[in-house]
């Protein structure tokens, strides 16, 4: 979005069947899970500071447990999965305080491999 209080969309959509596991993309704390404007969101704060949020998510992790990077965090929820629709995907968005950045800077080092959806 053109300013940090405007209206947009703010990380990445990830395609995923419904059902499908979500895991941490790096070690850190689970610090919110529940309900947001009617979807299912789930807080990671990693060790470094940055939080990534996941939507529409059922956790299956408590709040307050530490996760590893690659632990199960909670499944994409089929119910509530429309926002790529007809697709399903998961919203992942990442913020260093207040500010929203790169989800993909999590991730390892390496190139990005496109691969086909079945």
């Amino acid at each position: 979005p053109p300013a940090p209080w405007a209206a947009g969309h703010r990380g990445v959509d990830l395609r995923a069947s419904p059902g499908a596991v979500v895991r941490a993309p790096a070690s850190g704390t689970v610090t919110f899970a529940g309900t947001v404007a009617g979807r299912g969101v789930l807080t990671v704060t990693h060790d470094d500071g940055r939080r990534s949020s996941f939507e529409p998510v059922t956790a299956t992790t408590a709040v307050g447990a530490r996760v590893a990077a690659g632990d199960v965090v909670g499944t994409v929820d089929e119910a509530r999965a429309a926002h790529c629709a007809p697709a399903t995907c998961l919203h992942w968005g990442v913020r260093v305080g207040e500010r929203y950045v790169d989800p993909l800077a999590l991730l390892d080092d390496g190139p990005i491999v496109l691969l086909p959806f079945d």
